[in-house]
């Protein structure tokens, strides 16, 4: 049997988001906007849903349900007003890759660099984000190493400048806290144990969007589309769990973490120790090439790096920013876990990739 350590790339679904989600799509399958009885009892499922998720979010704000946390960020991103944008070099490909794009379309883009540690200077970050600045974008968790951002300084920077913050909160929501002084916030329902193909974008009340999507009109007319009601309703018991089961979780997450620090002792930590999140750990070890011991270890999925990058074959460029070599950063692996890891498993799964790693390792 395969050990799961992806959780960054996905979780597994919880059971009982599961069971939300087979009535709508057995039974329950009017469409959500439609004005028959059926049709509001479907919205109504919607709407529960939403406020489900809200409660892991900021005060206040209304949240506009999407495919995926790209295209939450893409709706953000293009959506802003007229303005410089400023990110930071360890962003997400969806982030990095659509603000490229408003730079080629004429926008000025600043890609702020970060330490070794992957935390960005909030110095550099301050003479960076002028007036001037429409929209600055930074992740709260990084997907590839777990270093947690200071989106809260980051946000309190931004209002000065007169520009919204974005935060990239996919890794981070229901596990550690949004600070409230974002102005939207981008998530991901099947990275907290519920299903795939829904995100949602989180605004705050004042903000306005130009719409990217447009059609019908529906999510408040900003992105236009029929909604699902069973992945909105599995969305919606995944974030609850979340909520009920945030200590445990923690808990859980925290013996891990120790456990794997003691497993992996000869392998050297990427990022930084005391600001990342403990679910994520990213490790090199000289000698050892990545992809050569992935296939070895058949019977444990863990990864090289971003699931939307990994068949690039380039070097991440989230641990390149960090300073490491190509060399490094190809002879690096992510370990992800939560909920549904066992100690067990973290232990079957250590032996195995040391004992592999023993072979290139001087």
């Amino acid at each position: 049997m395969t050990v799961y350590l992806d959780y960054q790339a996905t979780t597994p679904l919880a059971p009982e988001v599961f069971d939300a989600m087979v009535p709508l799509l057995r039974d329950q399958f009017a469409n959500p906007h439609s004005a028959h009885r059926l049709g509001r009892a479907a919205a109504a499922q919607v709407e529960h849903a939403r406020a489900e998720i809200l409660k892991l979010l900021p005060d206040g704000g209304r949240l506009i349900f999407t495919s995926g946390a790209t295209e939450a960020l893409n709706m953000a991103i293009q959506g802003v007003p007229p303005g410089g944008i400023v990110t930071i070099a360890t962003e997400h490909a969806a982030v990095l890759d659509t603000v490229q794009a408003m730079g080629r379309a004429g926008r000025d883009i600043t890609i702020l660099p970060v330490g070794p540690d992957g935390i960005v200077d909030l110095e550099e970050a301050a003479r960076a984000i002028r007036p001037g600045t429409a929209l600055v974008a930074a992740m709260l968790v990084n997907n590839e190493i777990g270093a947690i951002q200071p989106v809260a300084e980051l946000a309190d920077l931004s209002h000065k400048a007169g520009a919204l913050f974005l935060c990239d909160a996919v890794q981070g929501y229901g596990r550690v806290p949004i600070p409230p002084r974002c102005d939207m916030i981008a998530i991901s329902a099947h990275k907290v144990h519920g299903p795939k193909g829904i995100g949602a974008l989180w605004l705050r009340d004042d903000v306005a969007l130009t719409p990217v999507i447009h059609g019908g009109g529906q999510e408040g007319g900003l992105r236009s589309g029929t909604l699902s009601p069973a992945l909105c309703a599995g969305f919606g018991a995944a974030a609850r769990l979340m909520r009920e089961r945030a200590d445990g979780d923690r808990a859980h997450a925290e013996t891990l973490w120790n456990a794997a620090r003691r497993l992996f002792s000869q392998w050297t930590l990427n990022g930084s120790e005391s600001l990342r999140y403990h679910g994520n750990l990213n490790l090199r070890r000289t000698g050892v090439d990545g992809a050569r011991l992935l296939s070895e270890c058949r019977d444990v999925a863990f990864s090289l790096g971003s699931a939307c990058a990994s068949g690039s074959g380039r070097p991440s460029h989230v641990l390149r920013a960090l300073g490491l070599s190509d060399a490094e950063a190809r002879g690096s692996v992510r370990i992800g876990f939560g909920r549904y890891t066992t100690l067990a498993e973290l232990e079957d799964a250590a032996e195995a990739m040391n004992r592999a790693a023993q072979i290139w390792a001087p």
